[in-house]
């Protein structure tokens, strides 16, 4: 359903089933997939269920463990050189790859 929704097609084309138009069973799947989506925690990729014994999950279903990204390290470490105040607000640090040399 993922690449259905990159793409905007049915999942019925995606599968190779369909001729391009969305049926009832699309649509209910593309909702059901939206739905999903807004129950993960765009932080750490959970949803709250997982978590509550009420709906069948575990308080402890997850174990913390720590994981360095170099990309973002070195986001972070060039964040240290933007200046307080007015010519810092707005200011957004990227990657791009390195040219060759």
């Amino acid at each position: 359903m993922e690449l259905c929704h990159a793409y905007g097609i049915p999942h019925s084309q995606f599968t190779g089933a369909g001729d391009g138009r969305w049926t009832a069973l699309d649509r209910a799947k593309a909702i059901a997939y939206l739905a999903y989506r807004r129950s993960v925690c765009e932080t750490c990729g959970t949803r709250a269920a997982e978590w509550d014994e009420d709906q069948g999950g575990d308080r402890f279903a997850y174990v913390a463990e720590p994981h360095r990204c170099v990309g973002c390290e070195v986001i972070e470490m060039e964040r240290e050189h933007i200046p307080d105040g007015p010519e810092g607000r707005g200011l957004k640090i990227g990657l791009r790859p390195r040219e060759a040399s």
